[in-house]
């Protein structure tokens, strides 16, 4: 049997899909894979912000597009750089265990503090209205390219300092770049950051996929995506969820900011097998609370 995985190209998206790949090996000797990959329209359009150019599907259309062809036969991808909307025809088949999600501030190269003159570079407007907070008087720029490309444009002098996800860093063995690590609660995580998930044809013999999948990202990520997806939350919408599983049950964090740019950061807790539900709930519960805000004021 011959499997063909595709993959963003960036030096991140093949090292993540290597991962998954070895892992399916060791449980599936008798399964050749091979790896193609492919620039996304989100990797070429480099000089606007993805709210100005279409936001997460760009990262996935064309690989989409090589599953509905036929030229792959399955994809792996950063399951936070995925659209809340996902093609019955190619649904998400399996998710990996989740890396460290949190966030990081990178400094240039031989530097141990921030220059309060240059910007901090963020890719998000998450970040950026967090950062707004944690770093109040500097400048807070957008930053687009991939990982490689951010830290070389920090090392050469555009920003004082630059934000990421951990995870991206630790996989590409760069984690000594590292200055200082966000707790969750100063900077929420995008919705399913650190986890990768593995996305085909809906007729793809998941069998393979098993030994792979995670059960408790897969819990935590639908938990998430249904928070966000109830918001009709984007890349580009300033909208976080993150959850943590104890025992058997679920604790939802969700950071969400509306159209007037009210914002509202809020937690629940309930069992996990209803964690779909709790996410939609508690966007139901801090839109509602956001709009009664407005009702108060204007009496």
């Amino acid at each position: 049997m011959r499997v063909v995985v595709g993959s963003r190209a960036s030096k991140l998206a093949v090292i993540q899909s290597e991962m998954v790949i070895d892992s399916l090996r060791r449980y599936n000797p008798e399964v050749e894979f091979d790896l193609i990959t492919m620039k996304t329209t989100g990797d070429i359009i480099l000089d606007k912000t993805l709210d100005k150019i279409g936001g997460k599907g760009l990262f996935v259309k064309e690989l989409d597009k090589a599953l509905v062809d036929g030229r792959v036969d399955i994809t792996v991808h950063s399951l936070k750089d995925m659209p809340m909307e996902v093609n019955n025809e190619l649904p998400l088949l399996a998710f990996s265990k989740r890396e460290d999600p949190r966030d990081v501030l990178v400094l240039p190269e031989g530097v141990s503090e921030i220059d309060p003159n240059k910007p901090i570079g963020s890719s998000s407007k998450r970040r950026q209205l967090h950062l707004e907070k944690l770093y109040p008087g500097i400048d807070i720029k957008p930053i687009r390219g991939n990982l490689q490309t951010r830290l070389r444009k920090l090392d050469e002098g555009e920003f004082s300092a630059i934000v990421l996800a951990y995870a991206g860093l630790k996989r590409l063995g760069l984690e000594h770049r590292v200055s200082r690590i966000f707790s969750t609660e100063e900077i929420v995580p995008a919705a399913c950051q650190g986890i990768l998930a593995v996305q085909g044809r809906a007729d793809f013999d998941e069998a393979i996929l098993k030994s792979f999948d995670d059960k408790d990202s897969r819990a935590v990520a639908m938990a998430e995506r249904s928070f966000v997806a109830a918001l009709d939350g984007g890349c580009s919408s300033p909208v976080a969820a993150y959850g943590k599983i104890q025992g058997d049950q679920i604790s939802l964090t969700g950071f969400y900011v509306d159209e007037k740019g009210r914002e509202l950061t809020k937690t629940v807790a309930g069992p996990l097998k209803d964690g779909v539900a709790l996410g939609r709930q508690l966007a139901y519960n801090m839109k509602k609370k956001l709009e009664e805000k407005v009702d108060g004021n204007a009496g």
